[in-house]
């Protein structure tokens, strides 16, 4: 892989070795992502403005912020579906940042770092971000990350259809509501990121079943997810703490030792 001409030097771009194609095996392009909204924050004006220029021809409507106060004011301001989030930026962190969105919006949130420390992955994680990258990172890994978080469900519909309604999952004190994506515990609500309401819906619907990380990859994130299967450890830990399950003895979320995951009875 080569840098482009114009991008920053750490932001790799595929070398595909050839100007064009044959008209009889074009490449394919991807699903039309519809409008969706991207906020992408970075305090290197160019790198930010490349991601944005990559994103805007893919179809997005890109916002751009430079610094952390305005990424939290576009935020409000425009609720995008999805941010590109700098872990190291000026006025507020990318890490407060992401506390601070979390509170009113639930779009997805790929942090984007230039430290390879595992803690400053976790961090990130911990807080609510969906996804990480490290920099140096190709646009196109960036893009089908981006597409991959898309295509998981969604807390709505636009397609004017009405909703069947679903009974609750129940696990002893656990209430699953599907549906309205809605979890009790002993009827009091716990708020959950949509990632890790994403990994219970799929524990739950199977509750029988034995998940491995790779088949909760495939279930939440996408079959074409490619990274770090450990990533689902760390959510699966947010989410038993939120759950108030003890990981030496978990009620809900239960570990199956050198295979994964299950759901268990709830006593």
């Amino acid at each position: 892989m080569v840098p482009a001409p114009d991008a920053p030097a750490y932001l790799l771009i595929p070398d595909t070795g050839t100007m064009s194609q044959p008209a009889s095996n074009p490449i394919p392009k991807p699903m039309s992502p519809g409008g969706l909204r991207v906020l992408v924050v970075d305090d290197e004006r160019g790198l930010a403005e490349f991601v944005g220029s990559y994103l805007t021809r893919d179809g997005f409507e890109v916002s751009m912020a430079y610094d952390g106060q305005q990424a939290i004011d576009q935020a409000r301001q425009v609720d995008p579906d999805l941010m590109v989030l700098d872990l190291g930026l000026p006025v507020i962190d990318g890490v407060e940042v992401c506390r601070v969105v979390r509170t009113f919006s639930d779009c997805y949130i790929v942090m984007l770092t230039a430290r390879t420390e595992e803690i400053d992955k976790l961090i990130g994680l911990s807080v609510g971000a969906d996804d990480y990258l490290t920099k140096p990172f190709s646009p196109r890994e960036l893009l089908a990350r981006v597409h991959a978080m898309l295509r998981r469900p969604r807390a709505s519909t636009s397609s004017g259809q009405p909703v069947r309604e679903a009974p609750p999952r129940v696990f002893g004190a656990l209430s699953i509501d599907v549906v309205g994506r809605e979890v009790l515990i002993d009827g009091q609500v716990v708020a959950l990121t949509r990632t890790e309401f994403d990994l219970l819906d799929a524990l739950s619907a199977r509750p029988s079943m034995v998940f491995t990380r790779r088949a909760l990859i495939d279930a939440v994130w996408d079959q074409t997810w490619v990274g770090d299967e450990h990533l689902v450890n760390v959510h699966v830990g947010h989410l038993r703490r939120k759950l108030g399950d003890d990981p030496s003895s978990p009620r809900f979320v239960r570990t199956v030792r050198g295979i994964g995951y299950r759901m268990g009875e709830g006593t």
